[in-house]
């Protein structure tokens, strides 16, 4: 099911719609954002520093030490791709770990003609109700975690969707990056609707809502990413046009043991 060539292009537009607050470049883009979020805090094997099984254990070593000095694991997000093969032969000599496979969906821009959808609130800008039901139903940690999060949103360009309840409230919300590099791709990301207001159409009239704003700003495709245990979710981007053009998982060390004395 990969597409290399349409990998490669979404491994750089992933890496500008989710900027990191730290980083590092030398071949491997080693990324760091206090732990929050696993693709914020790994390393992006954009090209090889050497390619060497040497030169790929000194490199490792290398981000063992940039990671330890912010009390991170070392974790890299590895591609179904056989460029990633060598790099798999070391990480599995190491004991990395395997976990979270994600699929990346993509969609071309089609001709039919999706008209704005009045219900749906767009802004440039996630507001405080936007960021409250995101961080409160696919969030990881507390109010510091959000503050990190939130810088990360803000590192790309994007537009925040927004439906609500017949209350009033806040039910649903999407965001669609839309990196300044090319090709112009908008990705959607932050897809989250309270339990309670799921299985009422919330999550397809946003995902129709962003595409018609990428539409308007004449993107030539999108891309997603789902987890590949969430069935009902890949069910919802299928019908909304999205296939699977590849998928990666992330690689992480497993904690050392400390021998004790009992």
């Amino acid at each position: 099911m990969t597409d290399p060539d349409v990998v490669a292009d979404i491994e750089t537009l992933m890496d500008a719609a989710w900027p990191a607050a730290e980083r590092e470049e030398s071949g491997w883009v080693l990324r760091a954002a206090s732990g929050v979020t696993q693709r914020a805090n790994s390393v992006w094997v954009r090209s090889e520093p050497e390619n060497t099984t040497h030169g790929r254990l000194a490199a490792l070593r290398n981000a063992r030490l940039w990671y330890r000095s912010r009390r991170l694991p070392v974790i890299f997000q590895v591609f179904d791709d056989r460029h990633y093969d060598a790099l798999n032969a070391v990480l599995d000599g190491e004991g990395f770990t395997r976990q979270s496979e994600t699929l990346v969906l993509v969609r071309d821009a089609g001709a039919e003609s999706l008209e704005p959808d009045a219900g749906v609130e767009i802004s440039a800008e996630p507001s405080a109700e936007w960021l409250e039901l995101w961080w409160g139903v696919d969030g990881r940690g507390g109010e510091a975690g959000l503050a990190v999060a939130r810088g990360i949103l803000e590192g790309c360009p994007a537009l925040y969707a927004l439906v609500r309840d017949d209350d009033g409230g806040a039910a649903a919300v999407g965001r669609l990056a839309v990196p300044p590099v090319q090709p112009r791709w908008g990705g959607l990301y932050c897809m989250a609707t309270r339990p309670e207001e799921r299985r009422r159409g919330h999550a397809a009239r946003i995902i129709r809502a962003l595409l018609s704003e990428g539409q308007a700003r004449a993107l030539c495709g999108y891309w997603l990413l789902v987890m590949a245990s969430n069935a009902g979710a890949r069910d919802l981007y299928a019908r909304a046009g999205f296939r699977e053009a590849g998928r990666y998982l992330y690689r992480q060390e497993r904690p050392k043991r400390h021998l004790t004395g009992c």
